[in-house]
Formats: structure tokens, sequence, C-alpha cells
């Protein structure tokens, strides 16, 4: 839905969404884009961990974002020209998908470990069928509805153990679920800019007004910080394959899969996290954190499980 200014061009409102182009079941490339992604994020709380070794959390988000666009803005179609109507759609997503959640996942971690950051970043299933729910106005069905109950009953098993351990932890928690919601809206507000123009050129374009947002954070960051290679070769990491490769691949999947069903990806993000954090950071995972992010994935797998309406619906 949207309006027309006075010169007769039609302006769409930033807060909606757009259905998959392709609604059947996932193709063999569906499914390697899907288990990249899933891979690619889950691997990402560890180099953030290991980047907020030396660097202060306002470096580490600068620079991966810097280092995203900086990959994708070498590859000649990111060129192509975007309309002038989808600059706020452009400027939000901006915000919503990098800017504030790279800023709060950082601050997170100083309180939290990457494990249960990953964890809860698991929960993106819930938050994107809520929400796109409610921007294309259809209630979600029965085994929807329950899916939201039993997914929000695994974020608090998930959240209790850090939330008993005093106000840091809890403040931890609130933040990587603040930066959660944010992924859910903006999930749902870029795809119709990624069925509109493609994937590469709406987040080359994403990442690089991110990088001004959060230009005088990373400055700031530059004093409490100190260099190191590791930590270095981290966020490079962090940026090239965590921020540019995989935005690009979560921006195609969008368009062409929906929002909804391109959340599942996240599935595989806590348990990647979870393996990586015990693997290389010596990290404990509380038993209950177990349970809820099984919890999770039961309850997003069933929130997110099409209405007979949408299945008829056509390309």
């Amino acid at each position: 839905m949207g309006s027309e200014d006075p010169s007769g061009t039609r302006r769409e409102r930033v807060l909606t969404t757009s259905a998959g182009t392709h609604l059947g079941a996932f193709t063999g490339i569906d499914w390697a884009v899907f288990l990249s992604i899933g891979g690619i994020w889950g691997s990402s709380f560890l180099l953030i961990a290991i980047g907020l070794d030396a660097f202060e959390p306002g470096l580490v988000t600068w620079l991966r974002i810097l280092f995203g666009a900086a990959v994708l803005w070498l590859v000649p179609a990111v060129r192509q020209r975007v309309r002038r109507e989808d600059v706020p759609r452009l400027v939000a997503i901006s915000v919503l998908w990098v800017a504030l959640p790279f800023t709060l996942f950082p601050l997170a971690e100083q309180s939290i470990s990457s494990g249960l950051t990953g964890l809860l970043n698991g929960a993106l299933p819930i938050f994107a069928v809520t929400i796109g729910s409610l921007m294309l106005r259809r209630l979600p069905g029965r085994s929807q509805a329950v899916g939201l109950g039993v997914g929000f009953a695994g974020i608090a098993a998930i959240a209790l153990p850090s939330v008993g351990e005093g106000s840091s932890q809890a403040l931890g928690v609130a933040l990587a679920l603040l930066a959660t919601v944010c992924y859910g809206v903006a999930i749902n507000i870029a795809a119709p800019l990624t069925q509109r123009y493609g994937s590469l050129p709406v987040m080359a374009r994403m990442l690089a007004l991110a990088s001004l947002w959060t230009a005088p954070f990373g400055l700031a960051g530059l004093r409490g910080s100190r260099f190191e290679w590791t930590s270095l070769l981290a966020v490079a990491a962090l940026g090239v394959l965590g921020t540019g490769v995989a935005f690009v691949l979560m921006g195609r999947l969008v368009s062409r899969v929906g929002s909804q069903r391109a959340s599942f990806a996240t599935y595989l993000i806590p348990v990647v996290a979870m393996v990586l954090g015990v693997v290389f950071r010596d990290e404990s995972v509380h038993p209950a954190s177990i349970v809820g992010v099984a919890l999770v994935i039961v309850g997003a797998t069933l929130a997110s499980r099409k209405e007979r309406s949408a299945e008829r619906a056509p390309d």
C-alpha cells in the first residue's frame, strides 16, 4: 500500500512487506543459501568475541560494516540506480538491520557469552512472523499461535539463567533481544526492495549508509582499543563474510521465499554459536539454555508454517 506525491510518483509506506516470489518447496540452491547463512552468522558471535579482546564495541561494529561495504562495492552490479521514493526504506533497513543491532550485540557480549548471544538471536523467526503478520494484517493461524507461545517460552528459558546472575547479565540479555527485534522488522521491510532491485545493490547501499550512522561510535572506540592482529583478522572475516556475503545471501533468500521462511536460517545460529563458544572460548552452557533453544526452534517451525490460503497464492 502507498500514496502518490504531487508529481504522481507512488510512495510506498516503509513499514510494509511482501510475499516471496517462490512459495513452493526449497530447491537445492535455496537450501545451500539457507545453510550457508546459518553457518556464517552462527560463527559471527565467536568472531565478535575475538574482536572484543582488543577493540571497543563501537570499533568492532564500525569496522565490520566498513569491511562488508567495501567488498560489495567492488562488484560493478551494485551501481544500479535506486529510485528516490525507495530511499526512506533503505535508510530504515540500514538502521534496523545493521546500525542498531550491530551496535547492541557487541555491547551485550560484554556481559553475556557469545554462545548465549547466539542463542537469543535464534528467536528471530518468532519476531519475524509476528511482525510480518501485523504488516500483512493477517492473524497467524492456530499452529502459528501455538508456535509463538512455545518460542517465547524458549526465549524465557534461555534468558532466565543470566537474569538471575545480576543486573549486568540482565542488561546483556535485554540488549540482545532488542537487536533481534530490530532484525525482525528489517527482514520484513527489506523484501520489497530486494525483489525490485536484487539483493546486491540493496545490501551494498544499506551497509554504506550504516557505516555513516556508526562512524561516531566507531571513532570514539579507537581511544579504548589496542591493536592485535588476531582481533583485526576476526573483524575482517566478520565484515567480509558475516556482513557482506551473508547479507547478500539473505537478501536473495528473502526476495525468493519471503521474509518469514528466510528467517528459518537463524535456526542454525544458536547451535553453531553454542558449539563454537564451547570449543574455542571455553564457555559454559546452562542446561536451561539448551532446552530453551530447542523450544525456540520448535516454536519458530510451528509459527512459520504457511496457511493454506497463502500456499495457493500465485507467484
